[in-house]
């Protein structure tokens, strides 16, 4: 590999670790307010999923996808990927046992 490659290819690769960690601190972000969320839910005794709401998250990202230029099947699979994993943490809290 040339010299001129190699170095490409590293910074290429540093800036994709940037967004990755990005992408973390976001998520970790995003589970502190859906954590409140669900212990919110628990003392109101509501249902730790909201299928309509997860309806209307799931139109809005995947016309936010389009518009980004990334596939809309791909942003659906991640924000059910998300929500179900909120949804443990609903349970959980709703159970009593804060995750």
């Amino acid at each position: 590999m040339a010299p001129t490659t190699s170095s490409e290819l590293q910074r290429l690769r540093d800036s994709i670790d940037n967004i990755d960690a990005a992408l973390i601190h976001l998520l970790a972000e995003r589970f502190k307010f859906t954590q409140k969320v669900g212990a919110l839910k628990a003392t109101a005794n509501m249902p730790p999923a909201d299928p309509k709401r997860e309806a209307q998250q799931i139109a809005r990202l995947r016309a936010l996808a389009e518009t980004a230029k990334l596939d809309p099947e791909f942003a659906e699979k991640f924000l059910n990927f998300i929500v179900t994993e909120v949804i443990r943490h609903h349970h959980a809290h709703r159970d009593g046992k804060n995750t």
